[in-house]
């Protein structure tokens, strides 16, 4: 049987402490066809002079190797898409500069997608871990079971696409898996979110109607330190990333929303801001309880939301009213 190319492709900066631990992931791959590609979005530290110097002494193992570097930042979306334009292959895996594939990964998902011709997009588990690979370190495996709510096999890329407006309920991002013609065929990544790349792409591609699937067995691991983009810590309220993400919701989301759905979340968004901009985002029992309060009980549009939800029935057949 003939085994595909793959491009596993590791997107990287300011990695230079790390990216040799994920570059040697890679290279135990059990799955032999394989081009790896390194992206770098211009990292301040010696992240290219590491992973140039660790392909010189290791590119004999795989099929290919390439090494891309920018003049400047561009953020997480753009570099992803350079990367799948100078992909070679028909399957992608991106792996963060920190973050490690597990030896069975590309096989496992090889495995998964040839026996299920239908299958584009294709999650599985990942293996949280505080700061270092270590079994003491090991934290958690998410997801802990299947089926979680959004990959349940009943339901349909529209399906999922509708649970993907309330928000984004995909918390394990790092194993995702994909064939680079579903994502060319809906324009690839939007380069206006340079860090909340992700979700606007689930919503993208379900929306055309790609279907996510997951694998239930576990491929990656996942690094959870201070240095990690999205590891905003425990300090907040609510993260950063609620706010810059508003307007990417306007534009795509809103349009298939109910009103009242809308009306509580801008409220929310405006209470959020007001709380930003005041320096009250700590995670402080007095600004908890007091967010809560403004968000949650002075909230005008949460009773319209229960009233549809309880006393019209919609929580009961309407995926919008039912959490």
């Amino acid at each position: 049987m003939a085994t595909p190319l793959v491009s596993v492709i590791v997107t990287s900066y300011n990695s230079a402490r790390f990216i040799v631990e994920t570059l040697e992931s890679v290279k135990a791959q059990t799955y032999q066809n394989i081009e790896l590609i390194i992206s770098d979005d211009c990292s301040t530290d010696d992240t290219v002079a590491v992973g140039r110097a660790w392909l010189e002494k290791n590119g004999s193992r795989f099929v290919r190797t390439d090494l891309i570097t920018v003049p400047q930042n561009t953020g997480v979306s753009a570099n992803c898409n350079r990367c799948i334009k100078a992909s070679r292959a028909e399957w992608i895996k991106f792996i963060a500069g920190d973050d490690i594939l597990l030896p069975n990964c590309i096989e496992d998902n090889m495995s998964f997608v040839m026996e299920r011709p239908e299958v584009k997009i294709l999650f599985s588990q990942v293996a949280l871990y505080a700061d270092n690979f270590h079994e003491k370190s090991f934290l958690r495996i998410l997801p802990a079971q299947f089926p979680v709510n959004i990959m349940k096999p009943e339901l349909s890329a529209d399906d999922q696409f509708r649970l993907l407006l309330i928000s984004d309920r995909i918390s394990f991002t790092p194993s995702y898996f994909f064939n680079k013609q579903a994502l060319t065929s809906v324009g690839g990544y939007d380069e206006r979110h340079k860090v909340a790349e992700d979700y606007p792409m689930w919503l993208k591609l379900t929306h055309a109607g790609f279907r996510l699937y997951f694998m239930m067995k576990l491929t990656v691991g996942y690094r959870q330190h201070g240095q990690a983009l999205n590891n905003i810590g425990n300090q907040q309220i609510f993260k950063p990333l609620l706010l810059k993400t508003h307007f990417f919701r306007k534009e795509f989301v809103y349009p298939y929303l109910p009103w009242d759905i809308i009306g509580q979340e801008r409220f929310v968004i405006l209470v959020s801001r007001l709380f930003q901009s005041a320096g009250l985002n700590k995670n402080k029992a007095f600004q908890k309880t007091l967010y809560k309060f403004l968000t949650v009980y002075l909230n005008p549009f949460q009773y319209a939301v229960a009233f549809k939800k309880r006393v019209l029935g919609k929580g009961k057949h309407d995926v919008f009213y039912s959490n």
